[in-house]
């Protein structure tokens, strides 16, 4: 009955993801942003948005490990996975240029944990705030650069999108009021979905004699991930990079900064000795890896995306393997 659970939740949270990045990513380029920035924000945190509904769940459920570990596994996956995957299919073209200081956001997104370091092991809720503080920042000076970008990168941005509609009747999704309403529904989707989701996981995890942090890192990470994959496959398909690549970047960013920054507000988040020791450099080395292969010939090829789902096996036969997570 679990598993049954399991999967209804799943299938709630993916559908009400796709919708909340539908509605918002027409309503982004109706106010004439860029494309980059649709990807790095609206779509990037849109897809993140399960992450941080299963997240404060747990949170709120005093299930800290499972928060924590939420954040850094997905993070991890996403750029193992999600970019490996997307990669495979078609190599991502991407400008170093343009995301030189979203890149540097990310890796200092990546390294944020260790803050913990300085309170015990533990982000009180100051430090939460720090790291919201942090993402209204980086989103003010994103849409600052966004303003300046060209009315025609919007209009091919806004021409993707649509490509992703199938029939005449549905491209009535251009409509402002149709998209408020997929953001409105979208996210009730999400919460309602991560709910189940996260109590779903929980039980059997448990059941399965796995740690929290485990559960955390793996079976909440992966589940939460996946409109990033479904979004960041998509965008390559249809060869649009900037969705694709900022959708990975944003939702890094989000992750850490948005998500673990609300859920120390909402409770501190305490993080183990293993976290800060392993799986958080794991993440910093990640994130540091797109650099070299986005500035090799401005591309990730299928050569570089299968060395990510490479690294991302290794990392997690030692994730189940290591006995002190047991």
């Amino acid at each position: 009955m679990e598993w049954i659970s399991l999967i209804v939740s799943l299938g709630v949270v993916t559908l009400g993801a796709e919708a909340l990045v539908r509605g918002a990513s027409f309503l982004a380029l109706r106010m004439g942003l860029s494309p980059l920035f649709v990807g790095l924000t609206i779509v990037g945190f849109g897809t993140s948005s399960p992450e941080l509904a299963a997240s404060v769940v747990a949170t709120l459920e005093g299930s800290t490990d499972v928060s924590v570990g939420n954040v850094i596994g997905s993070n991890i996956f996403n750029i193992g996975v999600v970019v490996g995957i997307t990669a495979l299919i078609h190599p991502i073209r991407a400008h170093l240029r343009a995301l030189r200081r979203d890149l540097a956001v990310a890796v200092v997104a990546a390294a944020a944990p260790w803050l913990s370091l300085g309170f015990g092991g533990t982000l009180p809720r100051g430090a939460g705030v720090l790291l919201v503080s942090s993402l209204v920042i980086y989103l003010l000076v994103a849409y600052r650069s966004s303003r300046r970008a060209s009315s025609q990168d919007t209009q091919m941005a806004k021409d993707e999108l649509l490509d992703t509609v199938e029939t005449p009747k549905l491209r009535a999704l251009d409509q402002t009021w149709v998209n408020v309403v997929l953001v409105a529904g979208g996210l009730t989707l999400l919460v309602l979905g991560s709910r189940a989701f996260v109590g779903s996981a929980l039980t059997l995890a448990r059941a399965a004699g796995m740690s929290e942090l485990m559960i955390g890192l793996t079976v909440v990470s992966v589940g939460t991930s996946l409109p990033e994959l479904v979004t960041s496959i998509v965008a390559a398909g249809r060869r649009n990079p900037d969705i694709a690549v900022g959708n990975i970047i944003g939702s890094s960013i989000f992750n850490v900064f948005g998500i673990l920054g609300i859920s120390a507000i909402v409770r501190p988040q305490t993080l183990s000795p293993q976290i800060l020791a392993f799986d958080v450099p794991i993440m910093v080395l990640a994130t540091l890896a797109l650099v070299p292969m986005i500035r090799s010939g401005g591309s990730i090829s299928r050569l570089e995306g299968l060395l990510l789902l490479l690294g991302y096996g290794g990392y997690l036969t030692i994730v189940l393997f290591r006995a002190d997570v047991f």
